[in-house]
């Protein structure tokens, strides 16, 4: 890898900022560009390094662009050039080239609706396990950096959440937890056929029934809200405001890490 590169990617992780590294791992015959070369697309298209420029690269950026749009994940991609393909790249003549993608720097994104006790605990203890934290409440002396410094805080009407807030992808935890009912089924409503690794909503039996049978009244789709984990966490009997938070950050980070949740939530249905 261009020891440029390497110093860039290294910014990037600090940052928790998002690219594609482009690299080429795969040769053969006459390519514009060798082995180790490497090229780091950003959101938007720009790019720093190279993998050899001109048809080859303009397909790469192409499919790098595609990669940032899902939010993760990785790809080879792998092209034969002609002879005239390869002149116009600046080759001699015809090769092959593999080149691996990958989408990097952006952390796991943690989303909270909802700013108080349990929102708040939550906000913590996401920070403290790695996630990039953004926790929403229309009350201002809720949702302030002096109040939850551990992650960015939005205070706005929730129909204008989306426009201080980039879309979930997916690498995105959402978790409901503000102050009502009604309100929780609004943003069970908001998201509704958005991207997302995990979404979760807190209440009692009650209280999921009744959002249920509001938002299908309202037209949202089944489907959709049986997508949300409901009540949020794992079965450990938790009571306080961190003893959730506990709860809720092991269930996502058992999504995460590709636990069987199921197995985990067994005792909820028991």
């Amino acid at each position: 890898m261009d020891i440029g590169i390497s110093k860039r990617l290294a910014k990037l992780y600090e940052e928790g900022k998002e690219a594609v590294l482009c690299m080429v791992v795969e040769e053969s015959g006459s390519t514009p560009r060798s082995m180790g070369s490497s090229m780091l697309v950003f959101p938007g298209g720009k790019i720093e390094g190279t993998v050899g420029g001109g048809i080859t690269e303009h397909r790469v950026i192409e499919k790098a662009l595609e990669l940032l749009g899902k939010g993760t994940g990785s790809m080879m991609y792998r092209e034969t050039l002609s002879a005239t393909e390869a002149a116009l790249d600046g080759a001699a003549c015809g090769g092959s080239m593999g080149i691996y993608l990958e989408v990097i720097g952006r952390k796991r994104e943690l989303v909270i609706f909802g700013a108080g006790h349990v929102g708040k605990a939550i906000a913590r203890l996401g920070d403290m396990t790695g996630f990039a934290v953004t926790i929403w409440d229309e009350r201002a002396e809720f949702a302030n950096e002096e109040n939850i410094p551990w992650g960015r805080t939005v205070c706005c009407p929730l129909e204008n959440f989306f426009d201080h807030v980039a879309p979930f992808h997916g690498d995105t935890y959402v978790i409901i937890v503000t102050r009502g009912h009604v309100l929780d089924a609004d943003v069970v409503k908001l998201v509704e056929g958005m991207t997302a690794a995990y979404m979760g909503m807190i209440g009692s039996r009650k209280k999921i029934a009744f959002v249920r049978e509001r938002l299908l009244g309202q037209g949202v789709s089944a489907g959709h809200i049986d997508r949300i984990y409901q009540p949020v966490g794992l079965p450990i009997r938790a009571e306080t405001p961190e003893e959730i938070a506990v709860s809720a950050m092991a269930e996502i980070i058992a999504v995460a890490r590709g636990a069987d949740l199921p197995a985990l939530r067994s005792s909820l249905t028991q």
